[in-house]
């Protein structure tokens, strides 16, 4: 099966996502809010930035999104519907409200097109390795018709039910990174004020029943200082912004989630808002 894939949304994830798509033969056109770093991808890959989505839209029958917020998603989606041809499939990777991506699926199937709702897991390194986890809602049958598209970058794809699904499972997914990420940087300091080294403490902790990958790819950089490495903790306070209302609508207890955003809210008015999530260190340290 022949495949024209467009990416939207070049950032620290979709850039090596889209690259991962060239470099299997399926990318024919990128696009970003600025134009200027689609054009440079496109002229190092070998393929177009139109200068519209719409334009991008009629290239292409599958087309995947990357993009920051819920008001992006549905923008995007309004601009490629009047030009999508019958059967194109959207695949949204964006993290918003599974009532967003029934409200993209529903716009698209006015217009003959499909929507899968797929956000990802595996970070910055799981997007440029090609290694993500994708956690997919919608038709199985366009999942099918997808997956040449996402097997590109990712290690695993699953598919947990209708439109919404993925949205939830990434919403499922935030909350433990969330937790992790508070066991994890309060266990550290406390190794850190306990005058322990953090070449043996990490590898130690990691051998056992505290092993995980957070602490692998970050105990030793956040023990640094080092917080330029992955995904942005202003990005993780938007998505628990999601979750929180998603936990309350199900009726369970969101203390961890309330604490989490309240904790990246300080980060962020203190400037730290582009640091990783592992910049919560700084308030697990002793004063």
């Amino acid at each position: 099966m022949s495949i024209k894939a467009g990416f939207i949304g070049l950032g620290a994830m979709g850039a090596p996502m889209a690259t991962h798509l060239h470099e299997h033969g399926l990318l024919v056109a990128v696009a970003n809010r600025t134009h200027a770093k689609a054009a440079a991808l496109a002229q190092q890959l070998g393929v177009t930035a139109p200068d519209t989505l719409a334009e991008l839209a009629a290239k292409c029958d599958v087309i995947a999104l990357c993009v920051t917020a819920d008001a992006d998603v549905l923008s995007t989606i309004e601009a490629l519907v009047p030009q999508l041809p019958p059967g194109a499939i959207v695949i949204d990777h964006s993290t918003v409200a599974p009532d967003t991506a029934r409200r993209a699926a529903t716009r698209l199937g006015e217009v003959g097109a499909h929507f899968l709702d797929a956000p990802v897991s595996g970070g910055v390194e799981g997007a440029k390795n090609g290694k993500l986890s994708v956690m997919v809602g919608g038709d199985v049958d366009v999942l099918e018709r997808a997956r040449l598209v996402l097997e590109a970058y990712a290690l695993k794809v699953t598919h947990l039910g209708a439109v919404g699904a993925g949205q939830a499972t990434k919403a499922v997914n935030q909350v433990l990174v969330a937790g992790i990420a508070q066991a994890v940087c309060a266990g550290l300091a406390l190794g850190e004020a306990l005058g322990l080294d953090p070449e043996r403490l990490i590898p130690t902790l990691g051998a056992g029943a505290a092993g995980n990958w957070f602490l692998e790819k970050r105990g030793a950089t956040m023990l640094r200082d080092e917080f330029s490495v992955g995904f942005k903790l202003a990005l993780l306070h938007k998505d628990l912004g999601i979750v929180r209302g998603i936990a309350e609508q199900a009726g369970i207890d969101s203390r961890l989630i309330k604490e989490s955003l309240a904790d990246y809210a300080e980060l962020m008015s203190q400037g730290y808002g582009d640091d990783d999530i592992s910049a919560l260190i700084r308030l697990k340290r002793k004063s």
